[in-house]
């Protein structure tokens, strides 16, 4: 299948390539599921940064990503993925989440992170 297939097949089912990756949560856990059913899993007691990534790998991959930051990992959720409204309301939570930063990579065209969320350390 042509590229152009690919986008036709994509456009008539509907779905991103975004769509693919599934993330789910709890209220100890986050995890996110790939296309090729690998998962990534952080607790929310770990989380320590949320970023917005911007890339320039769109529009036929993902190319805005959720970063979520541990101290030992990272875990990867694209914008768009399935789950993923409740999982924006859920950050959306955190103490101090910065509403601004995501708008700020909605209308962003570069490469680019925006600090969503920090966890301060007492």
């Amino acid at each position: 299948m042509g590229l152009f297939d690919w986008f036709i097949s994509r456009l008539v089912q509907g779905r991103s390539p975004e769509s693919s990756f599934h993330v789910e949560f709890n209220d100890k856990t986050i995890h996110c599921t790939r296309p090729d059913g690998d998962v990534e899993s952080m607790e929310w007691n770990d989380l320590k940064c949320v970023l917005l990534r911007n890339t320039d790998a769109g529009p036929t991959e993902p190319d805005v990503f959720w970063v979520l930051i541990s101290a030992g990992s990272e875990c990867l959720i694209p914008q768009g993925a399935t789950g993923e409204p409740a999982f924006l309301e859920r950050l959306q939570k955190l103490p101090d989440f910065n509403n601004e930063a995501v708008i700020a990579s909605a209308t962003c065209v570069n490469k680019q992170d925006f600090v969503c969320w920090k966890k301060v350390d007492l």
